[in-house]
């Protein structure tokens, strides 16, 4: 079974790989861009290594995603233009759906984790199956034909743009930054500012550490290894917290990180693209107050439960 959710996860990725490449199509094609090249070898080089990143040797995928680096520090990359919809259209189609529109969404979570709680194999592709369902009940509410499917796929990759692969590419640091041994220079350096002994003084490093980190890094589980071992085990576990409670509080205590950081793409960068915001920074700065609110309410709770 594991070996099943395994190749189907793979599969998963080619039809990832397969929509980059017919995105690097569409730009190339598209005149309008003035850098359509760069920018439609962007999306094949990132389809490619969607595709194939388990099969070609490791420096080759080294090498492609420093060309995604190339093309984006020397500026060739464009995001494309599209027509804008009809005003009209999306009130009549607002009215007509209603909140039919939210069914796809929501199935989208429930699947996941209804098939990730019945079947424990399928952690790794519950997503998946539950994006494939989700498109497939969008067809069927919405009465879509696959090639529309297929054109609102590339409409939404090509409006995020390079950001779009920020959460990946901060996963892949965290884990680097892990096996270079960061958590042990961070240790020393809260060592010089944490009282031996003092439990709050530790909670406090643990709980602003993992939300600085997580700023710094936009994803809160590659922070999560990092300060747990430099700051949570010898400030906060060794002085009697049970790991359980510290660590699943330092967890989402590096959610409310998420909240405050333009690092954290998929939650606040995209969501400004993809609505068009005029400030880009303007989800986060709504969600300034409740993440300084959570972050004492943290604190607190690391302090009285995990002692």
């Amino acid at each position: 079974m594991e070996t099943f959710f395994n190749n189907l996860l793979e599969f998963f990725f080619i039809l990832i790989g397969l929509q980059l490449i017919y995105t690097a199509y569409k730009v190339f094609i598209n005149k309008s861009n003035t850098k359509r090249v760069g920018s439609a070898l962007f999306w094949l080089d990132l389809g490619i290594l969607f595709m194939l990143g388990k099969f070609i040797p490791p420096m080759v995928s080294g090498l492609l995603v420093v060309l995604l680096g190339v093309i984006s520090l020397f500026r060739q990359f464009e995001i494309s233009q599209f027509k804008p919809f009809k005003q009209e259209k999306l009130e009549n189609d607002a009215k007509r759906f209603g909140n039919k529109i939210f069914i796809p969404v929501l199935s989208l979570a429930v699947i996941s984790v209804l098939l990730a709680m019945t079947i424990k194999e399928s952690s790794t592709s519950a997503i998946g199956v539950a994006a494939i369902v989700g498109v497939i009940l969008a067809m069927a509410i919405f009465k879509s034909k696959p090639k529309e499917v297929i054109e609102e796929s590339d409409r939404m990759i090509q409006t995020m743009g390079t950001s779009g692969i920020l959460p990946q590419l901060l996963a892949a640091l965290g884990a680097i930054f892990t096996i270079a041994g960061v958590g042990d220079v961070i240790s020393q350096l809260i060592g010089g500012f944490v009282p031996e002994g003092n439990r709050l003084a530790g909670v406090i490093a643990y709980v602003l550490g993992m939300v600085v980190f997580t700023m710094i890094m936009g994803n809160g589980f590659a922070a999560f290894t990092v300060i747990t071992a430099g700051v949570g085990l010898p400030f906060v576990i060794a002085q009697g917290a049970d790991p359980a409670i510290a660590g699943a509080l330092a967890l989402t205590a590096g959610y409310c990180g998420t909240l405050l950081t333009p690092m954290a793409a998929n939650f606040n960068v995209l969501p400004a693209s993809l609505l068009e915001m005029k400030n880009p920074n303007g989800v986060i700065k709504e969600q300034v107050p409740v993440a300084v609110l959570m972050i004492i309410v943290h604190i607190a709770l690391m302090y009285f439960w995990a002692f």
